[in-house]
């Protein structure tokens, strides 16, 4: 094999093998990208758990204040629908982490 064949040959696999870590290295990029998405789509629904929160203080404070109640039970109405979206998104919160591992 000549010298000329040897750096042609040399040249083509060190492309190869350069194609091959570019691919892995999209591929990485990738995943870590669809990571980070998941991991702020968490942060957003960790927000909106702590929105609802805030949300049941303000009407647990209108019924006790303006409407004169004792005491108030997570079945009371105004109770429940808030209580079931802040299960809801912390079964979301869930699936999403057990993606992200």
């Amino acid at each position: 094999m000549s010298f000329f064949d040897t750096m042609k040959s040399a040249l083509n696999s060190g492309w190869e093998t350069s194609k091959d870590l570019a691919a892995k290295a999209g591929s990485k990029a990738q995943e870590l990208g669809e990571k980070g998405v998941t991991t702020v789509e968490i942060k957003k629904l960790e927000f909106d758990i702590e929105r609802l929160i805030k949300k049941m203080g303000l009407e647990a404070y209108q019924l006790f204040a303006e409407n004169g109640y004792d005491k108030i039970e997570a079945s009371h109405p105004a109770m429940v629908s808030i209580l079931n979206e802040i299960a809801d998104l912390k079964a979301s919160i869930e699936a999403k982490q057990a993606v992200l591992h």
